[in-house]
């Protein structure tokens, strides 16, 4: 089942092979309102890398003289911002010395102020211009943000057997993936370079999943929201969500071109796209491309019963470039754009033979979107 809530596939992988060579972060994105009512997206992110290699001081990959000395990073990350506007994505590091992290589940990471768990996020990260400009290891713009949230993850992906006991320990994939809530009921405060921010429920749009492994993928392709209206019915669907991820997998180093992973959940009806379920027919078709002035997705996801087709477009002025290196201090992406308010279209149909039958036409918004190529 795809909507399968699963709280030991969203503990800490670090362990084996991955604490000297490995990543682990949970992601969180909601939607926020200030005083005037105006709504803003924001992310926040708990990421661990190399906890093998790491003590009483924060290793930066980026930092020049561990790049000429092949010094691998090790530190845990938080990255908090938001997208629109005023976009900015800050980055505080502790070294392990300073961090308390479970080793079973439910997960659950304690650092100084800062605090993540299934159903809590809590923390503060403050980069002054100086820093920002001045230590490019850092990776991050500057500003403050303060955090308290609590969660309630309602629907989860679950991607099955791919990211399973047996293939973690057989190290199979280079990039893992599992989403415990992509729809997140979110609510609590912020507060962003002074200004406080007020997180809803039933308008936070929330969603939460982890990835895990040795390296990224490229292309990098996500699509995800439970902001989703009936063009039919004109009605909201509140008990709908969709996540598409993935781009170009690596078994034991072998690429997979033009591979994404799909669910929707369709008002409590689950539907999957999975190209590791040979026997599903799962097809994959994509083109995800800049403009001058806007990122685009257009994704088509088959199986033998069903047809999901996806069209997403998300202003460029309103994302960024989201920064991280991997495991071996590498930062290949550095056109990785990020945001979360995409707009579009989502259209699902059900096979008949060959005939495909309309089963609704939607119109989403707040979507998390994320598109990018590792640099030639």
């Amino acid at each position: 089942m795809t909507n399968k809530h699963e709280l030991k596939r969203n503990k800490w992988m670090l362990n084996g092979f991955l604490k000297k060579k490995g990543y682990d972060w949970w992601w969180h994105s909601f939607t926020a309102k200030n005083s005037k009512d105006e709504e803003v997206p924001f992310f926040i992110e708990f990421f661990t890398i190399n906890p093998g290699l790491g003590g009483k001081d924060v290793i930066y990959g980026q930092l020049n003289e561990n790049k000429k000395n092949k010094k691998r990073p090790s530190y845990l990350m938080i990255k908090a911002g938001c997208w629109g506007k005023n976009k900015v994505q800050l980055h505080r590091f502790f070294s392990w010395d300073e961090v308390n992290i479970s080793k079973s589940y439910p997960y659950e990471i304690k650092c100084d102020d800062c605090y993540a768990s299934d159903v809590k996020l809590k923390g503060s990260i403050e980069v002054s211009k100086e820093d920002s400009i001045n230590h490019k290891e850092y990776m991050s713009d500057y500003g403050s943000i303060s955090f308290d949230l609590n969660l309630d993850k309602k629907i989860a992906f679950n991607v099955g057997y791919g990211a399973s006991t047996i293939f973690r320990a057989m190290e199979a994939f280079e990039m893992y993936w599992h989403a415990e809530g992509i729809k997140t009921l979110v609510d609590g405060k912020i507060i962003l370079n002074g200004e406080e921010y007020t997180v809803s429920k039933d308008s936070s749009f929330g969603y939460s999943d982890k990835n895990w492994g040795r390296g990224f993928t490229s292309p990098w392709i996500w699509l995800a929201s439970s902001n989703l209206e009936s063009n039919i019915t004109h009605k909201k669907l509140t008990n709908s969500a969709f996540d598409i991820g993935g781009g170009r997998p690596k078994i034991y180093q072998i690429a997979l071109d033009k591979k994404l992973l799909g669910s929707f959940t369709y008002e409590g009806c689950d539907y999957e796209f999975n190209f590791s379920k040979v026997f599903s027919g799962s097809k994959t078709y994509f083109k995800c491309y800049e403009t001058n002035d806007k990122i685009i997705w257009d994704v088509t996801l088959k199986t033998k019963k069903n047809v999901l087709i996806t069209h997403i477009e998300c202003f460029k002025n309103d994302m960024l470039l989201v920064n991280y290196e991997d495991p071996l201090g590498n930062k290949k992406h550095n056109r990785l754009w990020n945001g979360g308010n995409g707009i579009g279209n989502i259209k699902l149909y059900k096979k008949n033979k060959k005939e495909l039958i309309l089963i609704d036409d939607m119109e989403c918004k707040n979507v998390g979107c994320e598109y990018g190529e590792y640099d030639k």
